[in-house]
């Protein structure tokens, strides 16, 4: 069962959160903050698996939040729920440690889909602000595209499928492998490339020219 904490100031956010939660089998409601300083001394009572956490919030937002989260429970996920559109606070909210960032006008079933992929170790950016994150500018930690030829001929394809959005069962069942062996090119890419996201990964597929 994924242990859910929601912190939102707005309680018709927090219905609709709770509603959503507890209609998901798999998933179970464990607390609900309304500020920052509620949110961090909920988490040592709790222990959630993820956090979702609203951007602005009266007496400590979201991004100072996660700040002081990381210093004391690094490993949380946190997923950042913000009505706001805007570079600058997606980059910020990237920068403190969140581990995705939606926007609250997405479709319930892709703050679920946003919840499972934080949950496998990757990075979650809704749609609309992806483009931000692909033409981020270098100089943040992540290296410089290697060439073409230091990727295997199969570890472009699953490069490709990869950056298409297919999970690691669904590479397998198309380039006709073992999910095993789908997840171990994964992981020779993410150390070829230095990188360890999806975000990341599909960011120098389009510089491969694998995707448009």
């Amino acid at each position: 069962m994924i242990k859910v904490l929601i912190a939102d100031d707005h309680a018709i956010v927090r219905t609709g959160l709770r509603a959503l939660i507890k209609a998901e089998p798999t998933m179970q409601l464990v607390g609900e903050a309304t500020g920052g300083y509620e949110t961090i001394s909920l988490l040592e009572r709790t222990k959630p698996d993820i956090l979702v956490l609203d951007l602005s919030m009266p007496d400590l937002d979201g991004i100072a939040t996660t700040k002081k989260i990381r210093h004391e429970f690094p490993d949380l996920p946190i997923l950042i729920l913000t009505i706001h559109e805007d570079e600058a606070l997606l980059r910020a909210a990237l920068k403190a440690g969140a581990s995705g960032y939606i926007l609250k006008r997405a479709a319930e079933a892709e703050l679920i889909s946003a919840i499972g992929t934080i949950l496998k170790g990757d990075l979650y950016v809704d749609p609309a602000m992806m483009r931000t994150i692909l033409t981020e500018e270098p100089g943040n930690g992540i290296r410089s595209p290697m060439s073409m030829d230091a990727l295997t001929a199969r570890e472009t394809e699953v490069l490709r499928l990869i950056a298409r959005g297919y999970t690691n069962r669904q590479i397998g069942d198309e380039l006709k492998i073992s999910v095993r062996t789908a997840e171990s090119h994964r992981a020779n890419l993410s150390e070829k490339l230095g990188v360890h996201s999806r975000v990341d990964l599909v960011r120098y597929a389009r510089e491969f020219g694998l995707i448009e």
